[in-house]
């Protein structure tokens, strides 16, 4: 989701960087993200399957083995600038207004348990398919930061100050679309992820002051 004009960036950038001990968890782990890419990057090439799995990419015959964290170490790592990028630019909008919902162990418990959630359904599938794949990203944990924000969304008359539950709704719908449209999308990690934060939700999510 993206803010309607620049102005519009600029001040919501100003706002999440005005006061980061609101919104530290997800500034933190932005920087891990983007701290363990430039690590990976220096020392090899991110773009590389076998690099990947050397830092802890998912690949379902490895976790079928025993490596069982690679369910929760594939969540940082990332193929390349831009699919870093990306998923960051939309957790530093998006991770801000449910940190500021759900508070930072909330938001931290529910940015891994959904990634973890996105990770296992992935897995199942790629187990079925019988055709194994190395994946990797942050992108079942953004999706899980969606599903927790349409929770809240729902509870607060579907607006969060200038977030919507339509605009929301509809950037999840083509983001997913976008991912069946492509060969190099774990899509199954972000409708895992997608239901694995709205539950989530449900289960975290206490309102703080009137629902206006």
């Amino acid at each position: 989701m993206r803010p309607t004009s620049e102005s519009g960036q600029m001040d919501a950038l100003e706002k999440i960087f005005s006061n980061p001990k609101k919104n530290w968890v997800n500034l933190l782990l932005i920087g891990i993200n983007g701290i363990l890419f430039l690590l990976a990057e220096l020392a090899g090439s991110t773009l590389d399957n076998g690099w990947a799995i050397r830092w802890g990419a998912s690949y379902t015959p490895l976790i079928q083995a025993g490596e069982y964290w690679r369910l929760f170490t594939s969540m940082f790592y990332h193929f390349g600038f831009q699919h870093l990028f990306n998923n960051m630019l939309l957790l530093l909008f998006l991770g801000d207004a449910l940190e500021s919902q759900l508070g930072h162990l909330k938001y931290l418990f529910l940015y891994l348990a959904g990634g973890l959630g996105g990770n296992l359904l992935s897995l199942y599938l790629d187990i079925r398919s019988g055709d194994p794949v190395v994946s990797a990203g942050a992108s079942g944990c953004v999706f899980a930061v969606v599903g927790g924000l349409l929770y809240v969304l729902v509870r607060r008359k579907g607006r969060l100050e200038e977030m919507t539950v339509q605009r929301l709704a509809l950037m999840a719908i083509l983001s997913i679309y976008y991912g069946f449209t492509s060969a190099q999308v774990d899509n199954a990690a972000h409708i895992g992820g997608l239901v694995s934060g709205f539950l989530l939700g449900i289960l975290l999510y206490r309102r703080r002051g009137p629902e206006k």
